[in-house]
């Protein structure tokens, strides 16, 4: 079996390709319910679509991009353009100076000659009424009447679907449409034969068990449908710095408008089509869009930013102007969220022991079938009637056909993909709550097999709330606290001050704004944060500092180069260049130093072994340091030209703290008892990363720690035993982080799980078998291509998602190893007792109770048990384990053996055991053959809880939807039994008969607990 599983239905975790998604759904032959069974797998058709539209999308582009260069090229020499375009009057009565249908031509067919018609950026805006300075008035009635002219920022999805259509889905089983077509017979030959009511209780009994098998299932299938809701709207999340009322402020980009002025940096995804107001260095990624991987620069010659693409390098401010459906990528996301998830690893595989199971049962039910009618034709023979046929004798027939077809729908375990969507869905819900947002439904499964967990260390092993704590200012080296802060200012030269300010007001990524309260508020990175708040203490001014001089070119922070520079054009004239960044990098770039006078003065060996030394020293002490530095430009400097990297006067050296999160040394301890190895991938200095990994308890005496240019450097062999020992990797740029995942994960044969926040993280986290982003302080490019997003950036919360991949994987194997036990005896039971007595003990409604015993109520218990901490001290299943595994064939097989063994010597002795006679003696052996065999179901699902643990009570009241199905599974049971007789072909049972068939069923569960002493 599991050779087949694997040629057949082997899939990976991420990025499957189309081939292997198309083999296996050809393999499914044989399929009750395609609808209800391929319910939660991708729509390939639509996907298709989503492909052809970006390809158009790119043709459309390049087309308009050259007919705009033509049309720019022309009207240059053109000294006034008429237009032709009219305003609607419906805009003009809005207040409006422009439709949307212009403006939409205007950017997404990057017309330059319109642009320049209706005057540019600036004149757009004034015919939008607003402003590029304070954005959108924030007036409920303007922003409505804005809404009606111009649309909303959401794109069109397909509507939800409600509880009667999973009822209709549910219909659609292909063996239940056969039943009813019995149950029909059935009824209209009983009613001739013997009049109503009595005639209709066989057909009505049918009928009755279809619609509650119905009923349970949409009702189970419907909840999933809403969980599933609930999640996508949390992944769909996402805040955007907009100004409005003269104020900067965090906003949905579902309230974005037409006329809004947005804030965008690296990493972040444009959230509606707009033109660039001002910013620099933008470079765009359009390939979500169309596909073509090439960054595109946009400035104020190349304005047009369109929705969905993303932000590569640079910042700006950008106007929007289109929303919605009526942008390209609101067209693309509609189709694109037809096309649905991938189908995950363990849905695929269930869906080919589905596969497997479903032909044997389909085998046996043929056969069976075929016995039951040959040994009705041997009886008709020898009684010389076979051309005479009774009414009794044409209703055994069609009970015959009944039994067959109830034998396919108890033999197809139909349920056991959906147990995974089911189990999948309860242990989202349940992430979510504890700060995990589950983007791909693999990723729950693949965290349970994980074996390397590569984190970053800001945010995620500390608090992300950073202070500067320390400095190395004019030489000196001083403690920064609230209490001192005035005396460091006066012990810094003014000349230093003044240089130290402009560099920290000046060079930053942050910004000081006023936000809706009135209250001053900073944004920007942990790291600006701390040091404009160093600034401000300090007594600096950051709106008179950026007036004072005049921004020439910003180069960004880059991972890579590990620093960020601007060159500012000063008052008095002349350029000066700030940077600022990882301290040795920038310190190795500079020649001078201010020193204690405030002079500046040549770095010679003495000051650069005392800087050195003091960024060892903030380092040891686990404080992340950045070096400041600045240098006087020539003239002839250009803003298309590189900032310089060399040549600088190092302004000083700052100490900042962000303390290691609480919990985070117990949760390291825990998956190393996991069998998990968790390793340090850092950006910062290896004194840092060091110090901050011991106190996590992550670096230990027999690990290593590396820089990430000596791991650039190591061979193929190198790497091959240095990899194992690697614990810390200190000043990693992105594609060290990759090399080492993609190692891991081939050469070692490792699940490995990544965190990434920046965008240069993408990479990685797309490499790895599982990416977690950050909520927080992660980039939208970096929780586009993540897995999970952690929504607190909490390494805790990182064990809790493994302790749920874990608890999915064994919930879905102790299911599996309960329903295959079911199939198995039901089918031998059916099949043997048909081929030997010539009748079946289980009937077509006692087969439908079973099987959604099985089937449904079993998903719901088995399912959606929640994690223990005993999970986490187990060792990971790795890529190697197979899924059915020998422990359960063990408990499978001696379950079964020891189920179809009492049953068998309860339909050949029962009899004489209850002495039976009279003429209702079969019925009361069925029944109580029937409630052994439920019975045995509902011990053995308690025995199911743990698969290798004798003690399976523990926790079971803690779990109540498992304790609710026993419950109602019992006392449906004792209904049946009792009350609808008549129905389901039982007859009330004695108080003894009733222990017998509880005791056998009880007797499972010692037998079970002496299966698991048996090795395997």
């Amino acid at each position: 079996m599991e050779n087949f599983l694997n040629e057949c239905f082997d899939l990976k975790p991420k990025h499957s390709s189309e081939e292997a998604l198309e083999r296996w759904r050809k393999v499914c032959g044989f399929v009750k319910n395609p609808k209800r069974r391929f319910r939660f797998t991708a729509n390939l058709s639509k996907r298709y679509e989503a492909a052809a539209m970006r390809r158009s999308n790119l043709e459309k582009l390049r087309i308009a991009v050259l007919v705009s260069k033509a049309a720019f090229q022309f009207i240059s020499g053109v000294e006034t353009i008429e237009s032709d375009y009219v305003v609607p009057e419906e805009v003009k009565a809005a207040g409006f100076q422009l439709c949307a249908d212009e403006l939409g031509s205007i950017v997404e067919g990057h017309d330059l000659k319109k642009l320049k018609i209706h005057g540019g950026v600036y004149s757009i805006a004034e015919k939008l009424s607003t402003s590029t300075t304070n954005g959108l008035n924030s007036d409920t009635d303007l922003l409505y009447k804005r809404q009606q002219v111009y649309g909303i920022n959401k794109f069109a999805e397909a509507e939800a679907k409600g509880f009667l259509v999973f009822v209709w889905e549910a219909l659609q089983d292909m063996t239940l449409m056969i039943l009813g077509v019995c149950a029909f017979v059935s009824l209209i030959v009983g009613i001739a034969m013997e009049g109503w009511p009595k005639g209709a209780h066989d057909g009505l009994g049918i009928v009755a068990s279809i619609l509650l098998v119905v009923f349970v299932t949409a009702t189970s299938d419907y909840r999933q449908s809403l969980q599933f809701k609930d999640l996508d709207k949390e992944k769909k999340k996402i805040s955007i710095q907009v100004t409005r009322n003269a104020c900067r402020q965090k906003m949905s980009i579902y309230d974005l408008l037409p006329g809004d002025i947005v804030h965008l940096n690296i990493g972040d995804q444009v959230p509606a089509d707009g033109l660039f107001v001002s910013g620099f260095s933008v470079l765009i990624d359009e390939s979500s869009l169309t596909g073509e991987s090439e960054p595109v620069m946009v400035n104020a010659d190349n304005p047009f930013m369109l929705s969905g693409t993303k932000l590569q390098d640079g910042s700006c401010k950008m106007l929007v102007t289109s929303v919605g459906m009526r942008t390209q990528w609101g067209k693309l996301m509609a189709t694109l969220s037809e096309g649905g998830d991938d189908e995950t690893p363990l849905q695929v595989k269930l869906n080919g022991v589905a596969t497997i199971i479903g032909k044997v049962g389909l085998f046996f039910a043929v056969i069976t079938f075929a016995v039951l009618v040959q040994g009705l034709f041997m009886n008709k023979l020898q009684q010389g009637t076979i051309w005479s046929w009774s009414g009794d004798e044409a209703l055994k027939m069609l009970e015959f056909f009944a039994v067959a077809v109830t034998i396919v729908v108890v033999a197809v375990p139909e349920g056991l993909p959906l147990a995974v969507t089911l189990s999948l869905a309860f242990a989202m819900k349940k992430m979510m709550n504890d700060k995990a947002l589950v983007r791909h439904l693999a990723a729950c499964e693949t965290m349970g097999s994980a074996t390397s967990v590569c984190s970053d260390k800001t945010g995620t092993l500390t608090t992300n709330h950073m202070t500067v704590v320390k400095s190395c200012i004019c030489m000196g080296v001083r403690e920064v606290g609230n209490n001192n802060k005035a005396s460091l200012y006066s012990e810094i030269p003014e000349s230093a001050v003044k240089l130290l300010l402009q560099s920290i007001f000046t060079n930053t990524g942050g910004e000081i704004v006023i936000n809706k309260d009135g209250k001053r508020e900073i944004l920007g990175t942990p790291t600006e944060t701390a040091l404009l708040e160093f600034g401000l203490s300090l007594g600096g001014d950051s709106q008179a500092e950026r007036l004072a001089s005049k921004l020439v070119k910003v180069e960004p922070f880059n991972s890579t180069k590990k620093r960020m520079g601007v060159v500012l054009e000063l008052s008095e004239g002349g350029l000066r260049a700030h940077t600022k960044g990882a301290s040795e990098i920038v310190l190795a770039g500079c020649d001078k130093v201010i020193n204690s006078n405030g002079e500046v003065v040549p770095l010679d060996e003495e000051s650069i072994n005392h800087l050195n030394a003091t960024i060892n020293q903030f380092a040891n002490e686990a404080l992340r340091t950045l070096c400041l530095a600045c240098m006087e430009l020539e003239k002839g400097f250009s803003p298309d030209n590189a900032i310089p990297l060399s040549g600088y006067t190092c302004i000083g050296i700052v100490g900042i703290k962000d303390p290691v999160r609480p919990g985070v040394k117990e949760s390291v301890a825990i998956c190393r008892s996991a069998g998990i190895t968790v390793r340090m991938v850092t950006g910062d200095n290896i004194n840092t990363a060091k110090a901050i990994a011991r106190e996590c308890g992550i670096l230990t005496d027999d690990g290593i720690a590396i820089e990430g240019p000596d791991f650039r450097e190591k061979s193929q062999e190198e790497m091959l035993t240095l990899i194992p020992k690697i614990q810390v990797m200190a000043r990693s740029s992105p594609m060290d982080k990759h090399t080492l995942v993609r190692q891991l994960r081939s050469t070692f044969d490792e699940v490995v799980a990544v965190t990434g926040d920046g965008t240069n993280d993408a990479p990685a986290l797309h490499e790895a078998d599982i990416g977690l982003a950050m909520g927080i302080a992660g980039t939208e490019v970096a929780k586009e291509s993540a897995d999970v997003i952690i929504l607190d950036d909490n390494f805790s919360t990182i064990v809790i998602v493994a302790k749920w991949g874990r608890s999915v994987y064994i919930n879905i194997q102790k299911f599996v190893q309960f329903q295959l036990t079911v199939n198995i005896v039901a089918l031998i039971v059916n099949f043997s007792s048909a081929c030997l007595t010539g009748s079946a003990p289980l009937t077509a409604v006692q087969l439908l109770w079973v099987n959604m015993i099985m089937d449904t109520l079993g998903a719901l218990a088995l399912a959606t048990e929640p994690p223990t901490d005993e999970l986490m001290k187990r060792s990971p299943v790795g890529k190697k384990g197979n899924f059915i595994s020998n422990v359960m064939w063990r408990n499978i097989l001696g379950q079964s053996f020891y189920q179809f063994m009492v049953i068998w010597y309860l339909q050949v002795k029962g009899k004489a055991m209850f002495t039976l006679d009279g003429p209702d003696s079969d019925v009361i052996l069925n029944t109580i053959i029937f409630n052994s065999f439920v019975f045995c179901q509902v011990f053995n699902e308690i025995s199911s809880r743990n698969m290798e643990e004798i003690n399976v009570f523990k926790g079971i009241l803690d779990n109540y939807v498992f304790v609710a199905v026993l419950g109602c599974t019992a006392v449906f049971q004792v209904i049946i039994i009792e009350y609808l007789g008549t129905f389901a072909s039982t007859i009330p049972l004695t108080c003894s008969q009733w222990f017998v068939s509880v005791f056998i069923g009880f007797l499972g569960m010692p037998i079970a607990a002496a299966l698991k002493t048996i090795p395997v």
